[in-house]
């Protein structure tokens, strides 16, 4: 069952988060409200735990501290009902597509199907299958090849197909343009962007890219410090007086990619 969203309540809400590997504290006492509808970015520099934060909220690391909560329920629960709820409504592309090397495009889409919908018939999977691989901007004939047999921005959109394949409301992107040429990589900003729109989706999005923050995300979260230290519209973070942020959003990179939301507006 898809759960209710009230507008007005985050749909994730993190509070008090503490992660940390041995000695090393990667979080400590991190906060962060993910609203409904929004594509939320977020940045840090390396080993600011982007990754970990992510892994936190769908529930794959135990954190040290804090609380989570994930479309009003709490996401470090035992209860398997309720963990089963929420990975029911949360769609994950990783970084590297994460898609099962043996088996087709079709068949990675139809694993969650089979998983949370095995009563459906086969025939019915695979046409849901094919509609979110068309759904993610690939041919109909990419649903039965391999990965091994897709370019790299074919893969991500397998990936993003699978991740979509349970509608969920919350989608968790993680570096989803890494590795694509800039033509490839606005490409998929765009898809992004259209699929949030017309499906409602709120979107929770780790990148680098800075082409990819103007372009279609309406809020950024930095991370440094060992927390959040400023979640806003990218004017305000822009204006943020902390030595990462103004290194990061100043430097000859941020300016392009400024000139180019620009032009494109």
């Amino acid at each position: 069952m898809r759960p209710d969203v009230d507008e007005a309540t985050p749909i994730v809400r993190v509070r008090g988060l503490v992660n940390r590997f041995g000695e090393q504290v990667v979080h400590d006492d991190l906060d962060l409200d993910v609203r409904p509808g929004e594509i939320l970015g977020i940045v840090g520099g390396s080993g600011t735990g982007k990754s970990v934060l992510m892994r936190a909220i769908l529930g794959l690391r135990k954190p040290e501290a804090g609380e989570i909560e994930v479309l009003g329920m709490d996401a470090l629960s035992d209860d398997p009902l309720q963990r089963r709820a929420i990975e029911r409504n949360t769609g994950v592309l990783f970084q590297d597509g994460a898609l099962f090397s043996s088996l087709t495009v079709g068949e990675n889409v139809q694993v969650p199907l089979k998983e949370y919908h095995g009563d459906l018939p086969d025939s019915l999977r695979y046409e849901l299958a094919l509609l979110k691989v068309k759904l993610a901007g690939l041919p109909a004939d990419a649903l039965n090849k391999l990965p091994s047999q897709l370019s790299g921005g074919m893969r991500k959109r397998a990936g993003l197909a699978r991740a979509l394949a349970l509608d969920p409301p919350l989608l968790f992107l993680d570096e989803p343009t890494a590795g694509l040429d800039p033509i490839g990589a606005a490409a998929f900003d765009r898809l992004i962007r259209t699929l949030q729109e017309a499906l409602g989706l709120t979107v929770f999005l780790i990148t680098h890219d800075l082409d990819t923050l103007y372009a279609i995300c309406d809020r950024v979260a930095v991370l440094a410090d060992r927390k959040v230290i400023v979640c806003a519209p990218l004017a305000e973070v822009e204006r943020f007086d902390h030595p990462w942020v103004q290194d990061y959003f100043h430097g000859p990179r941020a300016r392009a990619a400024r000139n180019t939301r620009e032009s494109a507006s």
